[in-house]
């Protein structure tokens, strides 16, 4: 990523899309296992976010 002045907002923007892909996986999903799977994943992404930050 060369001269970005934040490395990290390519990938915060990835991060983001995901999360709508997520949430939309969630709404649609009509399965208690697959709603399960969801939240496990929305706490999974929370940690890419964060670590996103940390990219200098």
């Amino acid at each position: 990523m060369e001269n970005e002045p934040f490395p990290g907002k390519k990938l915060g923007f990835i991060a983001q899309e995901m999360g709508r892909e997520i949430n939309t996986l969630g709404s649609k999903a009509n399965h208690a296992e697959i709603q399960r799977i969801v939240v496990m994943m929305k706490d999974e992404l929370e940690k890419i976010k964060e670590q996103t930050l940390n990219i200098l």
